[in-house]
């Protein structure tokens, strides 16, 4: 180990006040990294899935399912800031529903189903320092969101970014915040743990934790998975569903040969040599949801037996400094998945949904989905589906951005008719657009689609 690096990096988390705690879970991965580890599961190291039970198949006891959300709390990850999309705030600010964000949808679903159920339900965010503001401020305006006993949020950690050279802890004078990273979303067992927030929440009484991305408003709360999951006794349960061509490349759960663990596998984590087999659908049939259960007794206990530092897989992430300027310092990142600690607890489970609980926006090919008339917003702001969502494929040269996508998209074109829309070029859409069938639309542009216009799969007609 590079005593040197490790101890600076140390020191750096020290005096930026980071937790005891997740200073410890950095050394642990940073003894992996300097041992060579890479993360890597190659094929040959583990085997399919077998078949794991359906929701719609659950046959939950509608009081059991009652009690067991009376206990659960709802975590959001809402730690990231649409970076990829050219955002520099929480991507969960966006406006996803005419003027509504993803957090005003979230609020919405939470008070919805505490009213459904009359479960206390807490929503509590894990922001990070970049989000924290923006979203405790925007939650304000739902002051009915609060429950006694339980805080709003807690902050995800941060940790030095490491010179790929020599894992020294990177220097940027040009802007030392693009020095530090978060630790993936692994983190959220050390933050919960460090923040005292798992402490609350266990004395206010809750029990079970329902947790999944801020982007994605598929994942509800749910009193059949609840009362499942209660039911099952497990310490901590995944949401599965079936992959498609579209997932080919999204981390997916294998058995390892070794001890038959359950594991989470990450595209990160798949040798190159071994891209092709991952992604094959028929053998790796269900992909992660990133929508986890906790039975925060067994985390405690767990926490408590390994002194905060669970054992992670370790993801090796290389960037450079600057993500925007990819001749600035290369540097490795250390981070780890939280979905990953499923092979962490001993009778982990998973759970098969349907594809309505997973509608994570990554780029603007799927906020366009979202925003269009496939979907409805029923009286318990669930997003329901009315057709199957088609394919999008907008030009990256001009929509890639949140700000060029809402310049050239600003009236959303009606997608109920359309199986894809693949856009090459630089066209702006105006009111009253209908997509139908394969559409595709070319050209160099700009261009603009006229009012009231249909596009297929020859271009612009009507």
């Amino acid at each position: 180990m590079s005593a040197d690096g490790l101890a600076r990096a140390q020191q750096k988390m020290r005096d930026a006040g980071v937790p005891g705690t997740a200073v410890d879970v950095f050394t642990r991965f940073y003894g992996l990294l300097e041992s060579g580890r890479t993360g890597l599961i190659p094929e040959a190291d583990v085997a399919p899935l077998g078949d794991v039970p359906h929701l719609d198949r659950l046959e939950v006891d509608e009081d059991a399912g009652a009690q067991a959300l009376a206990q659960t709390v709802v975590l959001k990850l809402n730690g990231g800031l649409g970076t990829s999309m050219g955002m520099d705030r929480a991507k969960s600010l966006l406006p996803v529903r005419g003027d509504r964000t993803f957090l005003d949808v979230i609020a919405g679903q939470v008070l919805a189903a505490r009213a459904a159920t009359g479960a206390r339900l807490p929503l509590v965010l894990m922001n990070s320092f970049r989000t924290r503001d923006d979203s405790l401020a925007a939650l304000a305006t739902y002051p009915e969101l609060a429950v006694d006993g339980v805080p709003l949020d807690f902050l995800q950690n941060r940790e030095p970014k490491l010179r790929a050279d020599d894992l020294t802890p990177v220097e940027w004078p040009a802007d030392p915040s693009l020095e530090w990273c978060p630790p993936g979303h692994g983190d959220l067992y050390t933050a919960l743990r460090a923040s005292g927030v798992l402490d609350s929440l266990l004395e206010a009484g809750f029990r079970y934790a329902a947790v999944s991305n801020s982007d994605n408003l598929g994942a509800t709360p749910d009193a059949r998975i609840a009362g499942w999951f209660a039911a099952s006794g497990a310490p901590f349960a995944a949401e599965v569903a079936r992959r498609t061509p579209a997932d080919r490349k999204g981390g997916h759960l294998v058995v390892r040969r070794s001890d038959g663990r359950i594991v989470l596998r990450e595209s990160a984590q798949t040798p190159k040599e071994d891209a092709e087999a991952a992604g094959d659908i028929t053998t790796h049939r269900y992909f992660n949801t990133n929508n986890l259960w906790l039975d925060l007794r067994a985390l405690a206990a767990e926490l408590d037996r390994t002194g905060g530092v669970l054992d992670l897989p370790l993801i090796r992430n290389e960037k450079t400094v600057d993500p925007t300027d990819k001749t600035s310092t290369k540097v490795v990142q250390i981070e780890s998945a939280m979905g990953a600690a499923i092979e962490v607890f001993d009778g982990a489970a998973v759970l098969e949904v349907g594809r309505e609980r997973f509608l994570p926006v990554k780029t603007t090919n799927d906020l366009l989905v979202l925003r269009s008339d496939v979907y409805e917003v029923d009286a318990a702001d669930r997003l329901v589906a009315q057709v199957a969502a088609p394919f999008v494929d907008l030009d990256p040269e001009h929509y890639a951005t949140v700000g060029a996508f809402d310049s050239r998209v600003a009236d959303v074109p009606s997608l109920r008719d359309a199986t894809s829309l693949r856009v090459r070029g630089d066209w702006t859409f105006s009111p009253g657009v209908r997509v139908v069938g394969d559409a595709v639309l070319e050209g160099d542009g700009p261009a603009t689609v006229p009012a009231g216009a249909t596009v297929g799969p020859d271009g612009v007609t009507g």
